[in-house]
């Protein structure tokens, strides 16, 4: 149930939007048809996949009702949090005025396909970009929050994220492109007056991110990223243009992200793997060009951090084993505080309060879909602002996952996170194993409903494998599958069905392999290389010949993903490619397979998917398809996310539960 709005609204109707179109569209369920299945409507087309009984609709929206708001800021004036809402057709702003209270009206975008918000330092404006049906070709917005006034700053020709405000907020830097060229360059831009838009810096082929203005808004900060695990760290002058490299040069692919300006202007706060596994927290002067390390006593991954706005503090969260942990460095004493009192979860998105004393962020854990919360860095005391609405069944006895841990080919160690189900299901139990993507990503425990229907309904193990690739265990742990080490990741998939085996409580010969993006890649690799370890596989917007996938991925992002992949048009590597292809393979499929894809996929074309359906065909194998005319490489519609589950669960229960 989503709605476009035209024209000014009255506050009634504008109250009614904000809380209880958000509420209706948490539990609206898709239109059920005389004979009580569910009708796809007409942007989802099926083959193989059976009509869909309401009954499973009803049975599947108590684990899924639940959600959370994120964090979208503070009130720039008072104690008071900004929460959004980007799910709907219209992009929802509310406001929570004491920890604990009610959402109120803040304001409205009438806009859907809407990917993120981004406030000027006085909280009047937000840049907003957004597509169209998944399609990632992005185009900014100005929104001013009093007259709910909407201007277009871009042309509709380039592809345009991530802006960057000034501090005096007259001007934002951000990543374009134009659309079927290579790479990604930034551009500055006044967007009260976008006719003065020019290039900044120009980009080879890779991707050119800003991320922070020096105090007197002279230069800006940037990083350019080769990769996802490789980037160097550079600055701007604003005015001429003139760039200057402040990362050193190496041979071993570091890694920087997220660069701050300290508060005197004289260096810069970045994220980095230089000179040691993890990610670590550094102070770059800009003069000697000197690092200081300020987080190595912790030896994990320093995933986010933030500048106090007076410059005396820096918060910044580590991902232990999945798990985070947030510090409090005091930059004039070097002392370095952990706030310990915080639930056991995910943070993400600080934001400090102007006052620079409350510090705001998400947390969410296995039972917490997203809270907001606060702590005072003075006294240490936590404020709870906002929290789950919607669930249906009790959350706190959602099942908590299990850290394990197996041995590869190779003797290596790698880790996953198990759910059980709960004990009234006795016996082996059937396993889903799902592959992230990335492959530089890393499962973390987060709320999943649909993962919890899986295990309160159906009985089903849930394992989340972080295969060699991962991002959060290292530097080499992250490149040991990098180009012609690719397979090495399907074995450790391998070496995770002996230790299932091994479980006294899993069924060894009834698991499905699953995946998105790459992880979908993954999961028709495991299905083609373990044909008798897989009973049934399910591949979600994943590729399906490397080859094809980058000559035909968008330009924006070919040399960044070669990088990780291999570089098609070196003979040695294509040959590689094309012999571990899963469409060249693909009479090896043997077992049932659901493809997904969204049409307007423009990282994953659609020819990936019909091309390897067509192949598998021809095996006599059971094929189920959903195609999704209106969506991209990530499906945001909720009609798609729900009919693509309800046709999972039937997928289980007809091939792997029988």
């Amino acid at each position: 149930m989503r709605y476009y709005l035209q024209g000014r609204l009255s506050f009634l109707s504008y109250i009614s939007l904000i809380f209880i179109v958000p509420l209706l569209c948490c539990f609206a369920l898709p239109a059920f048809s005389q004979t009580d299945v569910i009708d796809p409507g007409p942007t989802l087309i099926g083959e193989g996949i059976p009509k869909i009984p309401a009954s499973l609709a009803l049975s599947v929206k108590r684990y899924t009702s639940a959600y959370g708001l994120p964090l979208a800021g503070w009130n720039p004036t008072k104690h008071e949090v900004w929460l959004k809402d980007l799910a709907n057709k219209t992009t929802i702003l509310s406001r929570v005025d004491l920890p604990g209270a009610d959402r109120q009206a803040l304001s409205i975008i009438p806009i859907g396909g809407v990917y993120d918000l981004y406030f000027d330092s006085s909280g009047k404006y937000i840049v907003y970009d957004k597509d169209s049906d998944g399609n990632e070709e992005f185009q900014m917005f100005l929104y001013e929050l009093q007259s709910r006034k909407i201007s277009a700053i871009t042309n509709g020709k380039s592809r345009n994220t991530e802006p960057v405000w000034s501090n005096k907020g007259d001007r934002i830097i951000y990543s374009s492109s134009p659309l079927g060229s290579n790479g990604v360059s930034l551009f500055l831009m006044n967007p009260f007056d976008p006719s003065g838009n020019r290039l900044l810096v120009n980009s080879t082929g890779s991707y050119l991110k800003a991320f922070d203005w020096s105090p007197d808004d002279s230069k800006a900060v940037f990083c350019d990223f080769n990769s996802n695990a490789s980037s160097s760290l550079w600055l701007v002058d604003l005015a001429s243009g003139r760039k200057e490299q402040l990362s050193p040069s190496s041979a071993n692919g570091d890694y920087y992200d997220s660069p701050q300006f300290s508060k005197d202007g004289k260096g810069v706060y970045a994220i980095t793997d230089h000179d040691a596994e993890m990610r670590r927290l550094a102070y770059v002067d800009l003069k000697s060009k000197e690092f200081k390390y300020l987080s190595s006593p912790i030896e994990w991954d320093v995933e986010e951090f933030r500048l106090s706005p007076n410059g005396s503090k820096l918060a910044f969260i580590t991902n232990e084993e999945g798990i985070s942990h947030l510090h409090l460095f005091d930059v004039d004493t070097g002392k370095d505080t952990e706030v310990r009192s915080l639930a056991v979860g995910i943070l993400s998105d600080l934001h400090w309060q102007n006052d620079s004393e409350n510090l705001a962020f998400n947390l969410k854990s296995s039972r917490t879909p997203n809270d907001v919360y606060s702590v005072n860095t003075k006294t240490l005391g936590i404020e709870h602002w906002s929290k789950a609405l919607g669930a249906n069944v009790d959350l706190a006895q959602s099942p908590e996952p299990e850290l394990i841990h197996w041995k590869s080919f190779d003797a290596r160690t790698i880790s996953g996170f198990l759910y059980r189900p709960p004990a009234k299901f006795t016996g082996k139990r059937p396993v889903v194993v799902e592959i992230h993507g990335g492959p530089e990503e890393q499962y973390r425990p987060s709320f999943w409903g649909q993962d919890n229907y899986l295990l309160g309904e159906l009985g089903i193990a849930k394992i989340y494998p972080n295969i060699r690739g991962s991002s959060g265990f290292g530097k080499t742990f992250l490149n040991l599958d990098n180009g012609l080490k690719r397979e090495d990741a399907v074995k450790d998939v391998g070496a995770l069905f002996d230790w299932i085996k091994s479980q006294p409580d899993l069924d060894s010969d009834r698991v499905m392999i699953t995946g998105a993006s790459y992880g979908g890649f993954i999961a028709l690799l495991v299905g083609e290389k373990y044909p008798n370890r897989v009973q049934i596989i399910q591949s979600i917007a994943g590729p399906t010949d490397l080859v094809t996938f980058l000559e035909n991925t968008e330009g924006w992002r070919r040399d960044v993903r070669r990088a990780e992949y291999g570089d098609e048009r070196d003979p040695k590597m294509r040959n590689f490619l094309e012999n571990m292809s899963p469409r060249k393979n693909a009479e090896k499929i043997a077992r049932p397979l659901f493809i997904v894809q969204g049409q307007n996929d423009p990282r994953v074309k659609l020819s990936e998917a019909e091309e390897f359906i067509s192949a598998v065909k021809k095996n006599n194998t059971p094929v189920w398809y959903l195609l999704a005319k209106d969506e991209g490489h990530d499906f945001i519609n909720q009609r798609t996310i729900d009919f693509e589950f309800y046709s999972t669960v039937l997928f289980i229960k007809e091939y792997l539960l029988k």
